[in-house]
């Protein structure tokens, strides 16, 4: 049996020349791969460290438009949704669904409210009662003036009668036919005549200021009464609760038939015709919305123009909501095709710039507040004060200490540690 191949190997002898040409290829081959790899040991033995470059990311300072924006999801709100709410206590009776379209005075829902309406019958029969108590006023204020004038006209009468008779008596006393006593009792009786006359007509005066006065107060008691009777009137129309609005039946927040006491809330309705958008914004942009200021709202394969209505004044969770009306022209209705809380994607601009110095944003413009940036220059990371300018969500501007071209370590600097000089190997 053969174990192995020893009985069959046979040691070959090289000649002293092959030795020698086998010797000088590999120092060459040594020679040319140390100036091959001299830069990089250069490199390598200047700088205070190495790292590779897949655990960074690039990029190139650039100059051009920059445009600063927000941009966000958001939610689509009613800016006008009235909530009907009950004007008196009572069994409500809706009559429509959540969901359905309503138009402007369309009765929603009815309160059955017997006290009211009982109330309202009682006070109509005050008023009635008030108003035959002021034709009875002013039938009795004609009567009394009527004798109050036949009073006046009789002393009047009586009056001129008693001047008469004393015009014969002097002129009778003249011819001597009568005696002068009877001239001083027409005298007497004339006088007396004209004081009944002067306290008739003044008797008349007040006494029809009176009844004047009589008349005008059953009058507005009577006009107070119909005011009460109005306005339970309005109050037994306001049982019918009417859509202040075109729009859509939102929230139901009673049961059928339920028994609710006044001024609770029956149902909510939106106007789909004065829809906006609503979006949270980050509390470090907040400062710098402003009403006005345009936007762009995204959704359903669509996208509208829309400007910031309103900025709330309340951080949450470091969060700020703004919302956007549609920039619809002439003033137009929102578009019909948006719900209420349809999310939708949302762009406001805050600032567009021209021929500007940035660079792609990146971590490093955070670290360290930004004032140093690590610049690539053959195959090293050479780090270099910079000072950075406003900042959007992709680009940040560049102040100072970059120019066009240069390739900006922008992620994954941590790694540096702070070191001046890094190599970057492949």
């Amino acid at each position: 049996m053969i174990r192995d191949t020893s009985a069959q190997d046979r040691v070959i002898q090289a000649s002293p020349r092959r030795r020698r040409y086998i010797g000088a290829a590999l120092a060459m081959a040594v020679l040319a791969a140390l100036g091959a790899g001299l830069p990089s040991l250069q490199r390598l033995f200047s700088s205070d460290g190495s790292i590779s470059e897949s655990r960074l990311g690039f990029a190139v300072v650039e100059r051009g438009p920059f445009v600063r924006d927000v941009s966000g999801e958001g939610k689509v709100v009613a800016a006008n949704s009235p909530t009907l709410y009950a004007a008196s206590g009572g069994a409500v009776t809706l009559l429509v669904k959540a969901g359905d379209t309503v138009t402007k005075g369309q009765v929603l829902a009815r309160l059955d409210s017997p006290e009211l309406k009982a109330r309202l019958a009682q006070e109509q029969s005050n008023a009635d009662a008030m108003r035959a108590d002021v034709l009875r006023t002013e039938v009795e204020a004609r009567t009394q003036s009527a004798a109050l004038q036949s009073a006046w006209e009789n002393a009047n009468i009586d009056m001129k009668t008693a001047q008469n008779d004393l015009d014969r008596q002097t002129q009778a006393f003249k011819a001597g036919a009568v005696a002068g006593m009877q001239v001083d009792h027409a005298r007497d009786t004339l006088e007396k005549a004209r004081i009944t006359l002067t306290h008739a007509a003044a008797g008349r005066g007040l006494k029809e200021d009176s009844l004047k006065f009589d008349v005008r107060a059953k009058q507005a008691a009577f006009e107070r009464q119909q005011f009460i009777v109005r306005d339970l009137q309005r109050q037994v129309e306001e049982l019918a609760m009417r859509s202040p609005v075109d729009g859509q039946v939102g929230q139901l927040f009673v049961a059928e038939r339920a028994t609710v006491a006044k001024d609770a809330q029956l149902l909510s309705v939106i106007d789909l015709s004065a829809l906006e958008v609503q979006m949270q914004v980050a509390e470090s942009f907040a400062r710098e919305l402003a009403i006005g200021m345009p936007g762009e709202i995204s959704g359903n394969g669509r996208a509208w123009r829309g400007l910031i209505s309103s900025v709330s004044p309340e951080v949450v969770n470091n969060e700020v909501a703004a919302r956007l009306r549609f920039d619809t022209p002439n003033g137009a209705a929102a578009p019909e095709q948006l719900r209420q809380n349809q999310r939708l994607s949302v762009r406001v601009l805050l600032d567009r710039r021209e021929n500007v110095l940035a660079v792609r944003r990146g971590s490093f413009a955070d670290e360290g507040g930004g004032r140093h940036a690590y610049v690539v220059r053959d195959g090293m990371a050479e780090k270099i004060p910079v000072r950075l300018g406003a900042r959007s969500l992709d680009k940040v501007e560049v102040l100072d200490g970059l120019k066009p071209g240069d390739r900006v370590v922008v992620s994954g600097a941590d790694a540096f540690r702070g070191a001046e000089r890094v190599a970057l190997s492949r």
